[in-house]
């Protein structure tokens, strides 16, 4: 399975759904593979911490390589692929060079070359989660494009609620233009303070639309950032927190 999260909003939890989520599956036995597409390399950074100087190259290596003829066009993803310290959990590691390389990449129209290097370890990892730059731009088309599934965090926000409109039909448009076995796992209610108006009356709206928000909720918590400061997701940083508990209600709710 491979999951993308995705929103073209900034700030609304896409790593920490995307880290968090894979180290679940990996202490559940799963092999998972975390693929990091964002130039800020924030999910490379709460995976690897201290060891980020150590990884295998990087995701914009990879690109790089399918710029060039030959041998080096064909490497595919498995010499950048770094193993992190929690069994089972690996990680191909962002770069800040993804954004210089993004024009030479859509002017040599590499769209499809993040899917097919996926397709080659279809038999190597259970889980593959993808985390995305806030904007539809080459490298989140690619994700959506390689992805069997996309989870969509929502932060609880009215203008994080207008741009959810056209986020949807932005994957309603790759989903009928690009892939089409690409499913909408759902909305994830992000940020969520149970006692508070907004937040109840915002995603109350959202179901009576019919929108696909799950049922899951993920509460502001400073163990967030905690874990975040340690470079441990949560499941190993604090494993009987509400907060962990709630992730693992989330993963299960998306795998049940």
């Amino acid at each position: 399975m491979r999951r993308v999260v995705f929103n073209q909003k900034g700030g609304v939890g896409k790593t920490t759904i995307v880290c968090n989520l894979a180290a679940i599956a990996a202490q559940r036995g799963e092999k998972v593979l975390v693929v990091d597409l964002d130039s800020q390399c924030n999910s490379t950074q709460y995976l690897l911490g201290d060891a980020v100087g150590e990884s295998n190259g990087t995701i914009a290596d990879y690109f790089d390589n399918t710029l060039a003829f030959g041998k080096l066009s064909n490497k595919g993803l498995d010499p950048f692929i770094t193993a992190t310290a929690y069994n089972g959990l690996y990680v191909v590691a962002g770069s800040p060079d993804l954004e210089h390389l993004q024009p030479k990449l859509e002017a040599r129209q590499k769209i499809y070359k993040l899917r097919q290097a996926l397709d080659k370890l279809s038999d190597e990892f259970d889980s593959v989660f993808i985390d995305t730059p806030p904007a539809l731009n080459f490298y989140s088309r690619s994700a959506l494009i390689a992805s069997d599934r996309v989870l969509v965090p929502f932060d609880c926000d009215d203008f994080a609620r207008q741009a959810l409109y056209v986020l949807m039909d932005n994957v309603a448009e790759i989903q009928a233009d690009h892939n089409d076995e690409l499913v909408l796992d759902g909305i994830v209610v992000n940020q969520f303070q149970a006692r508070a108006k907004l937040p109840n009356k915002l995603v109350d709206e959202l179901i009576a639309e019919g929108q696909p928000v799950l049922g899951a909720r993920l509460a502001p918590s400073v163990k967030v950032k905690e874990s975040h400061d340690a470079s441990v997701p949560l499941v190993h940083f604090d494993a009987k927190h509400k907060i962990t508990q709630q992730f693992e209600a989330l993963y299960d709710e998306i795998n049940g």
